[in-house]
């Protein structure tokens, strides 16, 4: 640990600082977002919105291989792909026509099957792990601004429509007949995971972005009895296991994200093992 700590004052390796930082501020965004999607129950959503960005990805780096045009990034494909699956499921969800989990699995194994597509039909290659699992080394001082920008925007929200929120997280058809347009706020809900889901791509990809946001909330969820306070735990954990993870990452050369994950995994796990037995 204390190589760690050296090695982060060193100023040739602005990277691992950016690393902690990045870990630091997305807290933030996951302590906040995450206790509302374990409390609303739409992990599955978030995992589908979260792998249904590889198509977006995939049709960004095929248009501009094709096109030439730099505007076709693959932040912005899947940005986009994100906020047409939300979209497409919120809508669902508000008429109830559909099966929603039947929806929910079709929005998110077309997503990554068109992505496979798009990266294959590409000359260049191309190595989708890197967006599946992303790199929080590879972050910039650029990155840090759009999270704390995407943590500002949370902030708000949750300071502006706690009660409407809290309502729709615990019993939606009651907030209904309240006169709360709950279509409206789950379609919110439902855009605010997206873009969440989006801007913190680089940081641990698509795969590993509904574990931290579910395991911290989860974890907080044990030692908690209200929705605020379940949130500022959520951060507080997610800040723990993120500056652990970067430095376990450091220390023994291994991915950052999967560090972060593993761990948070772990610490989740094994207590409700042994409650379980219990």
């Amino acid at each position: 640990m204390a190589e760690f700590w050296q090695t982060l004052r060193d100023p040739g390796f602005p990277f691992l600082r950016y690393a902690l930082a990045a870990g630091l501020l997305s807290s933030v965004a996951f302590g906040i977002l995450g206790p509302i999607v374990v409390a609303r129950r739409i992990g599955a959503i978030a995992g589908s919105i979260s792998h249904s960005m590889l198509g977006g990805i995939g049709l960004a780096v095929f248009l501009r291989h094709h096109t030439g045009w730099p505007g076709f990034t693959p932040g912005a494909g899947a940005l986009a792909a994100a906020l047409v699956s939300a979209a497409v499921i919120g809508s669902v969800h508000s008429r109830g026509g559909e099966r929603e989990d039947t929806v929910i699995a079709s929005v998110w194994t077309v997503g990554m099957a068109a992505g496979v597509l798009f990266l294959s039909l590409t000359p260049v290659f191309v190595d989708p792990m890197s967006y599946l699992f992303g790199n929080i080394l590879l972050l910039t001082r650029k990155d840090l601004w759009m999270i704390a920008g995407l943590d500002a925007l949370l902030l708000a929200v949750a300071l502006l429509l706690y009660r409407p929120l809290l309502a729709v997280c615990f019993d939606e058809e009651f907030a209904r007949i309240r006169g709360l347009n709950t279509a409206a706020l789950s379609m919110l809900l439902f855009g605010l995971t997206a873009l969440t889901v989006a801007l913190l791509l680089p940081m641990v990809g698509t795969v590993l972005v509904i574990a931290l946001l579910t395991l911290p909330a989860a974890l907080a969820g044990r030692f908690t009895k209200h929705l605020w306070s379940m949130m500022i735990a959520a951060a507080a954990v997610c800040a723990v296991f993120a500056s652990a993870g970067v430095a376990l990452s450091a220390v023994m050369d291994i991915p950052s994200g999967a560090a972060i994950v593993l761990l948070l995994g772990a610490a989740y796990l094994i207590p409700a093992l042994f409650r379980g037995k219990r």
